[in-house]
């Protein structure tokens, strides 16, 4: 029941991710950069086939939905800090649900800009390390594409680069004939706080209302 609750919850935010990319260039992938990143992280949650193609055909449809990104900040009980990604079609509806669940859990929507420099926005990669990949060799081909940290563990590779990088890292990788297994822009915390369980099982609280919500694409925090 978890499971399934999980992706009644993620499957709906990656169809969103990817009738955005679909109308904001073409609903090829092969001709989307953006549209492929869209339908391999989907396929990475294992959302069906028939979802993804079904978000594809809605995105090239007469009667598609134009969906506005719109960032919010604020901070939790406990100081947390918290900033949340949303792709709407109602900016009035989704602003007012945003601030009803932070004021109901202790918290409160700050000014846009006041956190952003409390996280990077960094490109992330993610792909399987093969028999004759040489993680040395590789670092130096992806430097000049933008990389800023690689690491590897139990064969799982993570690529880091600047948000601006992402365009050209995602280029490289296809040069290099690398498969992907995920491609992401995340905002990470530069200053990670540690909170006691208790603390946490409270601002679980808000971070679970947000998350809950069908216009909420991410929500970032700065838990350590």
């Amino acid at each position: 029941m978890k499971r399934w609750g999980a992706m009644s919850r993620i499957f709906p935010k990656l169809a969103k991710a990817i009738e955005m990319a679909a109308r904001a260039g073409v609903p090829d992938p092969e001709m989307n950069s953006a549209l492929r990143t869209a339908i391999l992280n989907a396929k990475a949650e294992n959302m069906p086939k028939t979802n993804i193609d079904a978000a594809i055909k809605r995105a090239s449809g007469k009667d598609a939905t134009n969906f506005s990104e719109v960032n919010f900040e604020g901070k939790g009980p406990h100081g947390i800090l918290i900033f949340v990604e949303t792709a709407t079609d109602n900016n009035t509806r989704t602003v007012a649900n945003v601030k009803m669940y932070f004021n109901k859990n202790g918290g409160q929507v700050v000014p846009t800009g006041s956190l952003e420099f409390f996280f990077d926005r960094k490109a992330i990669f993610e792909f399987n390390k093969t028999a004759d990949m040489d993680i040395e060799e590789l670092e130096l081909e992806l430097i000049d594409a933008g990389l800023e940290e690689i690491e590897e563990e139990d064969g799982v590779v993570l690529a880091y680069a600047n948000y601006t990088d992402f365009g050209n890292m995602n280029q490289k990788f296809e040069e290099l004939g690398i498969e992907l297994t995920k491609a992401e822009l995340k905002r990470i915390p530069n200053n990670p706080q540690e909170f006691t369980e208790a603390q946490q099982e409270e601002i679980g609280k808000l971070i679970e209302k947000l998350e809950d919500d069908e216009d909420v694409q991410a929500v970032y925090t700065n838990i350590a």
